[in-house]
């Protein structure tokens, strides 16, 4: 840890790297985790949704507990499938020295 850290401080003063998540890859439970929180956020949203257009704050539960799972599975592959892709991704570069 403290190496990584020596080369991200290194790295940020020459301007080469600012960004140190660059250098790490997401573990299945970080996306398991952001899949979570999101789908928190984003159930709550479809109830309150779904009570304003429907006026039955039981038939918004039941849209809610249902998207609720399919979404989560379908942001985990997602994600997971995104983390494979090279698209947008730069590699550190390498150095001359080492610590």
């Amino acid at each position: 840890m403290f190496t990584l850290s020596i080369y991200i401080i290194y790295y940020n003063r020459k301007g080469t790297i600012s960004d140190w998540s660059r250098l790490m890859v997401d573990k299945h439970w970080r996306s398991a985790a952001k899949a979570i929180s999101w789908r928190t956020i984003g159930t709550l949203d479809t109830i309150l949704i779904s009570w304003l257009i429907t006026g039955k704050l039981t038939f918004a539960i039941s849209i809610g507990a249902v998207e609720l799972f399919t979404k989560m599975f379908l942001y985990y592959g997602h994600e997971r499938i995104w983390n494979k892709i090279k698209f947008g991704r730069v590699a550190p570069k390498e150095t001359d020295y080492s610590i």
